[in-house]
């Protein structure tokens, strides 16, 4: 049933940004030590005091901490991608209007785990059990 709501909300969310924003702290909230708040004009998700994603609110993008942006990218380079200001960053940016919900579920999660300490992911991998 929550998963369904996951789904429906992300079929929506390039068009509808609150569905959006609803499906990334529905996700990235109940994760230890997540917090939300705004990085410049646009809401920002950080862990251990680091920027895991970025939500750009205008270009309906976010831009996501990665190790594997080169695999993402050549995967599907529409939907992952950077520009410049990213080149010398761990970061890529993600198209709202083609992401998977899978896709976009699992890049936000190891984001997590790419910030958070040992203890934090500890912790989580507890609440799993």
């Amino acid at each position: 049933m929550i998963l369904d709501s996951y789904f429906l909300i992300l079929s929506t969310m390039a068009t509808d940004m609150f569905a959006f924003m609803q499906f990334m702290r529905a996700t990235l909230l109940p994760l230890p030590g997540v917090m939300e708040k705004m990085h410049f004009e646009d809401p920002a998700f950080y862990v251990n005091k680091k920027i895991m994603a970025n939500v750009k609110l205008k270009d309906e993008l976010v831009a996501l901490h990665t190790l594997e942006r080169e695999k993402w990218m050549a995967a599907d380079p529409d939907t992952f991608f950077i520009t410049d200001h990213y080149r010398n960053y761990k970061y890529m940016l993600v198209r709202l209007e083609t992401v998977s919900p899978d896709d976009l579920k699992e890049l936000l999660i190891t984001a997590w785990r790419n910030r958070a300490t040992q203890k934090l992911i500890r912790e989580y991998e507890e609440q799993q059990l």
